[in-house]
């Protein structure tokens, strides 16, 4: 199954790579790897999840949160690519997520960006990662992913 079809199936529709907020790149191909730059669960321009993980968020809008994130993720990437067919492998996200110093469950929360990847991409969407907790994240956000992809040039 294309991965057109897959992102229909699933009701996602990627929006178009939003502006960066401060000095940087939304994504930069180097060689055969598209690097982009951390991308928040914002729609429409809006961030829909802020506030700490754990605190002002339960885990799972800290999923859902992180889905969104990954999902400008997929943007950024698609607006560096011909077209899905140039993807070979998701190889790492980071996520970072906005919590207080007694949660420990960063890793379940990055969940919600891995399985959405796998389930999107199958084998091609499974990756390496790190899920870091931290204070304070840019306009309050509940969580920030980057990623770096391996595509075909």
């Amino acid at each position: 199954m294309d991965v057109e079809t897959k992102l229909k199936d699933l009701g996602i529709i990627i929006p178009e790579s939003s502006k960066p907020l401060a000095a940087y790149v939304p994504g930069l191909i180097a060689g055969d790897f598209v690097y982009v730059s951390g991308q928040l669960p914002q729609k429409d321009g809006k961030i829909l999840y802020t506030g700490s993980i754990g605190k002002d968020l339960t885990v799972a809008e800290g999923q859902d949160a992180s889905r969104l994130a990954v999902i400008n993720c997929l943007a950024v990437l698609k607006s560096c690519l011909d077209d899905w067919s140039s993807l070979l492998r998701i190889i790492k996200i980071t996520g970072y997520v906005q919590c207080e110093r007694d949660f420990h469950e960063q890793a379940k929360v990055l969940n919600g960006a891995s399985e959405l990847l796998e389930q999107i991409f199958g084998d091609r969407g499974k990756h390496a990662r790190a899920a870091v907790g931290v204070y304070a994240l840019p306009l309050n956000a509940a969580c920030e992913v980057e990623m770096i992809a391996h595509i075909k040039i």
